[in-house]
């Protein structure tokens, strides 16, 4: 089968758990798994540059042939052959390159180039993986608000006007059902910008007491949430927006990659829980969401 020339096309920015894509490819890969490439899909992959939003779990269905897909990852192949996850070689954009989606199946499979493919995604695991992402950046500006008065320097303001913390100390996200794990690190180089951290462990509570209040603000106030995209490529640049009446140009604009709920009403109830430890000599503050059902 000939590799594809072109990214694939995305319909999960918009919501959708269902679909139908042509088949552009089949190959074996590691594991005894096989990685199906469609000219379009509604399935979310795991992107190995930034892997906070795990795959959909979901099903292929050709026919009477159903496949369970067991992962699902970017890849990407420059005609000759096709890298998964890792194991891509360049970035995203490089001339030459078509970057996919890889439904990875186990086993082998019968489907061939030109068959028409539907996709179903599990709806309640979308559901709650987007609210968990939903509530990640609500948490994140929450939190660049409550350390606000940490900062002695200038630095770039997030969407609702607070010092961006989220964006200078952030190590790691995970998105998880229906909430989130971020850690920050507090080392030399985030000091260096002017953050201080100076008596946090003390405030720390304060700190996560307004982190909630604000939360709480912010899901009561039902705001508008979409995704707004440059094209219906795989690669083509998307944005989270959220229709924050404290946001200073009336949205807040978050470059994201993920999938999410349509208004911030859905998360009511959602909290964070923040901790504070030594890692090696350097404080990293980790910042628990969690939306009670």
């Amino acid at each position: 089968m000939t590799l594809p020339g072109v990214d694939t096309l995305v319909t999960y920015p918009t919501g959708q758990i269902s679909g139908f894509g042509t088949v552009l490819h089949v190959e074996p890969v590691a594991d005894g798994r096989t990685a199906v490439l469609l000219d379009a899909t509604c399935c979310h992959p795991v992107d190995a540059g930034w892997p906070d939003q795990g795959p959909d779990r979901a099903v292929l269905v050709a026919g009477e042939r159903e496949y369970s897909v067991v992962d699902c990852v970017v890849g990407a192949t420059d005609g000759q052959a096709l890298h998964l996850g890792a194991d891509i070689p360049v970035s995203k954009g490089s001339e030459g390159w078509a970057f996919v989606v890889a439904h990875l199946v186990e086993g082998g499979t019968s489907l061939a180039e030109g068959d028409r493919v539907e996709q179903r995604v599990d709806a309640d695991h979308r559901l709650a993986l987007s609210a968990g992402h939903t509530g990640c950046h609500l948490a994140a500006l929450a939190l660049n608000r409550a350390m606000a008065d940490r900062w002695r320097k200038e630095v770039r303001p997030d969407g609702v006007g607070s010092p961006d913390f989220d964006q200078a100390a952030n190590a790691s996200s995970v998105i998880r059902e229906n909430g989130s794990i971020d850690t920050y690190r507090l080392g030399k180089s985030l000091r260096k910008k002017g953050f201080t951290t100076d008596g946090l462990a003390e405030a720390l509570a304060d700190v996560g007491a307004a982190v909630n209040q604000t939360l709480g603000e912010w899901t009561a106030s039902a705001s508008t949430v979409r995704i707004d995209r440059d094209g219906e490529g795989l690669t083509d640049r998307r944005y989270w927006v959220c229709e924050l009446a404290d946001a200073v140009d009336g949205e807040v604009r978050i470059p994201c990659g993920g999938t999410h709920l349509g208004s911030t009403a859905e998360l009511v109830g959602l909290s964070a829980t923040l901790s504070l430890a030594d890692v090696d000599g350097t404080p990293v503050l980790t910042m628990e969401t969690t939306r009670a059902l």
